[in-house]
């Protein structure tokens, strides 16, 4: 039976076919995709050291992939999981006995003489705090299954990226239409990014959070290695991440009548760390990874407005793609208007633009 389609029209609607299913399943799998990027992220943060272990000293493939696996689980999961915890038990006493934040505020207006609100008003603002929290915990608490379900999807396929290495790595090369050169260049954007973004913004945070630890202990606060640590995680949020820290805690000292250690800690959350964010940060983007303070910068605002906290890897990422495809535009189109210009001088007919 005769086919109604040219192979052209044939060809077309094959790659329309294509693309359509494959909007079809991003659609469908949006609210995981961050497990695919994370899982693609750790895949090339813990490569070298499945390169070291498997290809050079020959180990047994499976038992490094666990190890990777597990040391994935300890390193990340279980210490965002206790923080999380931590925190919202912290959040529950402070909203549960709002006496304690009132006499906080009581205090400052008592030492700058300016009334910061009404105790009437304060109570309601509290208790209106209480109610918010009581609805994030019922959230939270249904949606912990997306949570588990999300966790086990980035581990599943960060174990079949490994133990499927060779098959992922030819499939791309096969599938992907770059040539190889372009494929080479994207690659070496990837690992730049990720070494910058990853490994350097976990050095800045753990720099960040040992600082404000030790502010603090040296202010005077309360559970300051708790703090410390709630720091290391919150300076991953550019700008805003330590202050969020430092800035209630020299509040809380000078509520108490601690002006000197109150001032010590602003003067340290002003001058040092966030100097240490703004400094190192770029730094290390360019030391580790070769990479444009400004790609750096607009990558961190995209990333974090489109994929959340997972965005600081991934923003940077998309910005240094963004100008390898543009530079390899340039280059193609470059060559394809040379060998055009060489058909014309021999006599030939010419060709167009790739």
């Amino acid at each position: 039976m005769e086919n109604i389609y040219t192979p052209r029209q044939r060809h077309v609607l094959l790659i329309a076919s294509i693309l359509g299913l494959a909007g079809l399943m991003l659609f469908g799998l949006a609210q995981y995709l961050t497990a695919f990027l994370a899982a693609g992220i750790l895949f090339v943060v813990f490569r070298p050291l499945w390169v070291a272990l498997v290809h050079r000293r020959r180990w047994n493939r499976q038992l490094v992939t666990i190890g990777i696996l597990v040391l994935t689980v300890v390193v990340l999961v279980i210490p965002f999981y206790a923080l999380s915890s931590m925190l919202i038990n912290r959040l529950i006493v402070f909203v549960q006995n709002p006496d304690q934040v009132l006499d906080v505020l009581h205090r400052v207006e008592q030492a700058t003489g300016v009334k910061l609100t009404e105790q009437q008003n304060a109570r309601e603002l509290l208790q209106q705090s209480a109610g918010q929290v009581s609805r994030w915990l019922t959230t939270l608490a249904s949606s912990a299954l997306n949570v588990v379900l999300v966790v086990g999807l980035m581990l599943f396929t960060l174990y079949y990226l490994f133990m499927q290495e060779t098959y992922f790595l030819i499939g791309l090369r096969r599938y992907l239409p770059f040539r190889a050169e372009t494929m080479d260049e994207l690659g070496e954007s990837l690992k730049n990014t990720v070494q910058a973004n990853v490994l350097g913004q976990a050095l800045v945070a753990l720099v960040q959070g040992t600082l404000t630890g030790l502010t603090l202990w040296i202010g005077g606060v309360p559970d300051p290695l708790f703090w410390g640590v709630v720091a290391v995680f919150m300076a991953f949020i550019p700008m805003l991440g330590t202050p969020l820290v430092w800035g209630p805690a020299a509040l809380y000292q000078f509520a108490h009548g601690e002006k000197a250690a109150a001032i010590g800690i602003l003067a340290a959350g002003l001058i040092v760390i966030i100097n240490i964010d703004n400094v190192l940060r770029i730094f290390l983007a360019k030391r580790m990874g070769d990479i444009h303070p400004l790609v750096t910068l607009i990558g961190l605002v995209l990333g974090l407005e489109i994929f959340g906290i997972i965005g600081l890897v991934v923003g940077p990422l998309l910005v240094s793609y963004f100008l390898v495809l543009m530079e390899v535009f340039r280059r193609e189109n470059r060559a394809a208007r040379v060998a055009a210009a060489a058909r014309e001088a021999e006599g030939k007919p010419g060709g167009g633009a790739v």
